[in-house]
């Protein structure tokens, strides 16, 4: 589509869905423009989405905001709120001239320019554009060229849909579009962990359903609230999918753990909550659990617990962050903002005996819990509440 005048677009990149097959991207960048569709629209913004083969484009509404809000949806790896313009120098370098007008004095710049080779004849190259654009920048607004560290970077990049120069651009999450990985039922605290968890598998396209464990006495409103709060993120960044947080009542099957259990409490607490995940997950048709476990965080965590708490369910239980160091979850949330919601302690600091196993066997752990928990745990799960707005 070429354009005589330069008009206002948000050009969208997307990164590894480019590389799968023609079938498979075809089908991925069309959950991509639904989700930015929907995204756009949770945030109030009246635009569009167009695609092409390797990008996609946000056509009205305020262009810096659409390029923020579409800079969040998972599956995007940057934005650039961009001026169209035909695919001509002249016309490239006037845009890139009109973009440079506030450009201070003082600032050192660079021009990054592409041409993409979609079987279309250029005029222009990618060093034209740099070399005659920076050029023009020079004569008309000052400033210095830099061409490893420059305040600003004028982008251009000529496809058969145009011309695109932006001055801005905004990193994006990456990762896949929400929707193309099927669902998997993660079980948040409200804690630090959990909720990074939950969101690097929203990112890498994961349909997530947040799952809350009340404890009863153990746990309290505040517990409940902070694991709301915690998970609100994941419904802004994916509007169109139910990322409500469902809440099971676990408060008796707590109570029957402490008093019945000493030791391995911690194990078979952690394989209550596991066979309550898998009623919820039969319920909302998912393929597998997650956690927000770190190996060797805690005392259950360590890898002879995780294979004991695993053996109470038949799904696959996802531990994203099973490998990360704890100040890499806490720099993850703090980016999240979900950092400050969850420095309280949660409840099951209250339950753990004083002496947790840390090398727990199958045989031994059940051997030690009641012979009805695990049954009772999947009673209690069958009540589960789906929390429709935030408390």
């Amino acid at each position: 589509m070429a354009h005589t005048q330069a008009d206002d677009v948000v050009v969208v990149g997307y990164g590894e869905l480019g590389a799968k097959s023609s079938v498979v991207r075809r089908r991925m960048r069309r959950r991509l423009a639904t989700n930015l569709d929907a995204v756009l629209a949770d945030r109030g913004l009246d635009a569009t989405v167009d695609q092409s083969w390797a990008r996609l484009y946000v056509e009205g509404g305020d262009t810096d905001a659409c390029a923020r809000a579409a800079a969040e949806t998972p599956g995007v790896v940057w934005t650039r709120p961009a001026r169209r313009c035909e695919p001509t120098v002249e016309a490239a370098v006037e845009t890139l001239c009109d973009l440079a007008a506030t450009h201070p004095p003082d600032a050192t710049f660079a021009v990054r320019a592409s041409v993409v080779d979609d079987g279309e004849e250029r005029e222009l190259t990618g060093h034209d554009v740099e070399r005659v654009g920076g050029r023009a920048i020079l004569e008309r607004v000052g400033g210095r060229v830099d061409l490893d560290d420059p305040d600003r970077v004028y982008r251009v990049e000529c496809r058969s849909s145009g011309t695109f120069a932006s001055v801005v651009q905004y990193d994006g999450p990456g990762g896949l579009p929400v929707g193309t990985q099927g669902t998997v039922v993660a079980l948040v605290s409200g804690g630090i962990d959990s909720p990074v968890a939950a969101w690097q598998l929203l990112r890498r396209g994961c349909h997530v359903v947040p799952l809350y464990v009340d404890l009863g006495a153990y746990g309290g409103a505040d517990h409940r609230a902070r694991a709301v709060e915690t998970t609100a993120f994941l419904g802004e960044r994916a509007p169109n999918a139910d990322t409500r947080l469902r809440v099971v009542p676990g408060g008796p099957v707590v109570e029957r753990v402490v008093d019945e259990t000493d030791d391995t409490r911690m194990l078979s607490l952690r394989r209550a909550m596991l066979r309550m995940a898998a009623v919820v997950a039969d319920r909302e048709g998912a393929s597998a659990l997650a956690t927000g476990e770190v190996v060797g965080q805690k005392s259950s965590q360590t890898g002879p617990n995780l294979a004991v708490t695993d053996a109470v369910v038949d799904y696959p239980v996802h531990r994203p962050l099973l490998a990360w160091d704890k100040a890499d979850v806490v720099a993850r949330a703090r980016e999240l903002g979900t950092f400050d919601d969850a420095t309280l302690p949660v409840g099951c600091e209250r339950v753990a005996p004083p002496h947790p196993e840390t090398a727990g066997t199958r045989a031994a752990v059940e051997a030690a819990e009641p012979d009805d928990l695990l049954d009772h745990a999947a009673s209690v799960a069958r009540d589960v509440e789906v929390v429709d707005e935030t408390e």
